[in-house]
């Protein structure tokens, strides 16, 4: 059961002037009306019915969209007031917000303070200077340390944002990104696959061939590589690819507004399905070349290993059951065309952790 739940308040684009290549600010600031401290008041009230009696541990207020502490201080304090009284009331336990690194200061953090914020996440997007340089991102690598350290001396829960295969970048520069990550040791991290999107320089880039933008495929690659490190360190990864409703474009279909097959809806599932695959293949390859099993299965000449009649059976926890069996069913279809002599089965096993995967013979 899921125990905690976002009440999300998106501020509109005022609070970061940069232009991003691969950001359609037109789109962004017209996605929505301007919003101010009562809106948050009343986002507050629309969603709080919802959330009661359901046993959640956490209920998060959250800013989202632009960067907040790219507001002016004073707006951002008639915000948090608002945020800081549903807290002190019980009715939240927690605030967030997104912002830039370049936004990061004594003064800022003070504030925030005040308010009794939480959370706050950077979009950092990659430690690699060319990258950043080549993205328009506005700031340097050296502004990333800085503005975590600070965030973390002062106490608050720290995020990071990372972009995949945005201009300049590879495989070497987003592993060295997630490496990084890891050594400033932020409490959550989300990834996001580069997507092109129209009406943005990235997309004049792309259409011009000064850009390639990845695949699905490729996308998925070294997302998994570079979350496979974050889990490791103990970081929790809280998205990974955009939804749908994160396409802040025009009219039309998601796929519509965006160029190159850089939009999967699923793409979390594919990272992680792969993950999934990947470890019960290795569970699959032990079991398979295990001396007393081998021996057991052997024809009586020994020249072979008769795997004819044998069951695989795959488990996993309810909530990781679709990554088991993958997208779409890939990772059952790949067991079973690379393994024809074999039979499989999935199956939950509730006692099984998240994320985690057994093969039995």
């Amino acid at each position: 059961m899921k125990k905690h739940a976002i009440i999300p308040v998106f501020i509109p684009h005022r609070g970061c002037p940069n232009d991003c290549v691969f950001c359609n600010q037109k789109a962004i600031t017209a996605r929505t009306a301007d919003v101010g401290p009562e809106d948050v008041r009343n986002i507050i009230e629309q969603y709080l019915p919802t959330l009661t009696g359901r046993g959640l541990e956490t209920i998060e207020l959250a800013f989202f969209g632009g960067s907040f502490t790219g507001l002016p201080i004073r707006e951002q304090s008639a915000f948090l007031q608002v945020a800081r009284e549903y807290k002190q009331a019980g009715k939240i336990d927690r605030i967030h917000m997104s912002t830039r690194p370049d936004y990061i200061s004594p003064e800022i953090l003070d504030n925030l303070r005040r308010f009794d914020a939480d959370t706050i996440e950077l979009g950092v997007q990659s430690f690699d200077d060319r990258v950043l340089a080549e993205s328009n991102r506005g700031h340097t690598a050296a502004q990333v340390y800085e503005a975590c350290d600070l965030i973390k001396d002062y106490g608050f829960e720290l995020g990071i944002q990372l972009m995949i295969g945005l201009p300049g970048d590879n495989l070497e520069k987003c592993i060295y990104s997630a490496k990084e990550t890891v050594k400033i040791g932020p409490s959550i991290a989300r990834l996001y696959p580069t997507i092109v999107l129209e009406d943005t320089p990235l997309y004049d880039m792309y259409k011009a061939g000064t850009f390639h933008a990845l695949s699905t495929e490729e996308a998925v690659t070294i997302t998994k590589e570079m979350y496979r490190i974050l889990v490791a360190a103990g970081i929790r990864i809280i998205r990974v690819g955009l939804k749908s409703t994160d396409l802040i474009s025009g009219s039309g279909s998601d796929r519509d507004r965006t160029q190159g097959h850089t939009y999967h809806p699923a793409f979390r599932q594919l990272v992680e399905g792969e993950l999934a695959r990947e470890e019960l293949e290795a569970q699959l390859e032990k079991l398979l070349h295990k001396p007393s099993y081998s021996s057991s299965r052997c024809h009586e000449s020994g020249a072979d290993t008769d795997l004819s009649d044998t069951c695989v059976t795959f488990f996993s926890c309810s909530e990781s059951f679709s990554n088991m069996i993958g997208n779409g069913g890939c990772n059952r279809n790949y067991f079973e065309e690379k393994y024809p002599m074999l039979s499989f089965s999935f199956k939950i096993d509730y006692e099984m952790p998240r994320n985690s995967f057994l093969a039995k013979i």
